[in-house]
């Protein structure tokens, strides 16, 4: 166990671990490699397509995976709403007793977003492991198999190893993540609570970033927008199409969504996305460097918000966003409009909410003939994590001594992940993976010929392990 050795005689260790992972591409695999390897193959080969495939065979082979490695019965759990979307909880028993800390929840999803053969290059198929040029190819590969994987073989390991936690280790693999009717992560909080309590989270979300092939940064997400859908809809009496008028349902709604265009939302700040660019100012070119640390301290700094907004990415971190994603209108090529609607798309600062961009929207498209329908269900609010010192401390300490000397940077995503459900309830999720790549090519996920990089893959299964171990300690690593 980490904690019982002196600082020394761990940090030989872990340099022994990690020399390991990087002369794991000159060599055969170490038994917990090969595993991971074995279980990432057997996941990407499944599809789990959040529309067309069947999410259950994933969760049932992982639960195999644990029965077979010792996990009692009464520590695994499979289920979900129908029978192609279920999900695995698996309980790795701490010490407990009188006053044990509450577990912690490792958490990913199994099922990918719809992939074509067609769609992707000639030698790869979404749904075959393909080890090439350095990269694992295939449907989830980065989105979120790999954690997944590294998860079931990292608590597998610790298992073989007669590892005891302090506190219990949860392993939630679930179903329809990725936008399906049956969310694995909602359902189990709504239906069975007790399996998902715990005292923080770790998921998807963050990662590191390569440049020029080197570690540049470790991010942990802990907060996210808040997504919402609006529909834009004018409705019109028509007529025929060769008697025009001036109040034309489609050149209406075509002016609102001009102004909408040009609209930008105000900077709006929250303690995570504060951090982000204070620290991710030091990794940066000057200029850029220079407009992050005034923005950080002046949210009102127009000047600097300007040189941000020139990426897209940090743009989408300082403030909402609303975007125009689908359109239609008219019934007849030969008549005039009735309908014209247009979905407009937003991801929300989540020191924000609905309510208040969708008035925003209508003091800038400015017209009343434009009806604004919140087509979001329900609330989806979702406060920022607390950056807390006993999973932040870990998190820099093992990204020192396994990456160097980098910053590792609190982040927002600007997407969803289901780390949203627990921060509305109050309990913390942080995004931290260990796994890096390089921005400019690897960002793949959801898109063709998805990859990670085979060294980062084993880089991140033993950062994970680490963390791991860290994390369900009562001890922190010396």
């Amino acid at each position: 166990m980490v904690t019982s050795v002196r600082p020394l005689a761990c940090a030989f260790a872990l340099s022994c671990s990690l020399a390991g992972v990087l002369s794991a591409q000159q060599k055969a695999l170490n038994p917990s490699q090969q595993l991971a390897r074995d279980v990432y193959q057997e996941l990407v080969e499944l599809n789990t397509s959040v529309v067309t495939g069947d999410i259950t065979p994933a969760a049932n082979a992982m639960a195999r995976r644990f029965r077979d490695a010792g996990f009692p019965e009464k520590d695994i759990f499979v289920g979900g709403p129908t029978a192609k979307k279920h999900n695995v909880v698996v309980r790795y028993r701490g010490r407990g007793g009188a006053g044990a800390p509450k577990p912690v929840l490792l958490l990913a999803h199994l099922d990918v977003v719809e992939a074509l053969k067609a769609d992707w290059s000639p030698e790869l198929d979404p749904f075959k492991f393909t080890e090439k040029d350095g990269f694992y190819y295939g449907r989830g590969t980065s989105d979120d198999k790999a954690m997944a994987s590294i998860f079931v073989a990292n608590a597998i390991r610790l298992k073989k190893e007669g590892y005891v936690p302090q506190r219990d280790i949860i392993i939630a693999l679930t179903a329809d993540e990725e936008g399906g009717d049956h969310n694995g992560v909602e359902w189990l909080l709504q239906h069975h609570r007790a399996l998902m309590d715990a005292d923080f989270v770790i998921n998807e979300g963050g990662g590191g970033a390569l440049r020029e092939g080197k570690p540049l940064l470790q991010s942990v997400q802990a907060a996210e927008k808040i997504y919402a859908d609006f529909t834009l809809r004018v409705t019109n009496a028509g007529g025929h199409s060769s008697v025009p008028r001036a109040d034309n349902a489609i050149y209406q709604l075509a002016t609102g969504l001009v102004k909408l265009s040009k609209h930008q939302f105000p900077v709006e700040l929250n303690a995570v996305s504060r951090a982000f660019f204070e620290r991710t100012a030091a990794a940066e070119k000057p200029e850029m460097g220079a407009a992050m640390t005034a923005l950080a301290k002046d949210p009102a700094n127009a000047g600097a918000a300007a040189i941000i907004a020139r990426e897209p990415r940090y743009n989408s971190m300082m403030r909402t966003t609303c975007i125009a994603t689908m359109l239609a209108g008219g019934h007849a090529a030969n008549a005039l409009p009735q309908l014209a609607q247009a979905n407009v798309n937003c991801r929300i600062a989540p020191t924000s909410s609905q309510a208040k961009v969708k008035a925003a929207l209508e003091q800038v498209l400015g017209d009343p003939g434009i009806a604004i329908v919140d087509s979001t269900v329900g609330d989806r609010s979702s406060p920022p994590s607390e950056l807390r010192g006993d999973v932040m401390g870990p998190v820099e300490k093992l990204t020192r001594e396994m990456y160097g000397d980098i910053p590792v940077v609190p982040t927002m995503s600007t997407g969803a992940t289901d780390s949203r459900f627990f921060r509305a309830l109050g309990v913390p999720a942080f995004g931290v993976s260990g796994l890096f790549s390089d921005p400019t090519v690897d960002a793949r996920a959801h898109g063709r010929d998805e990859r990670v990089r085979i060294e980062w893959y084993y880089k991140g299964q033993e950062f994970l392990y680490q963390l791991t171990r860290a994390l369900s300690s009562s001890v922190p690593i010396p």
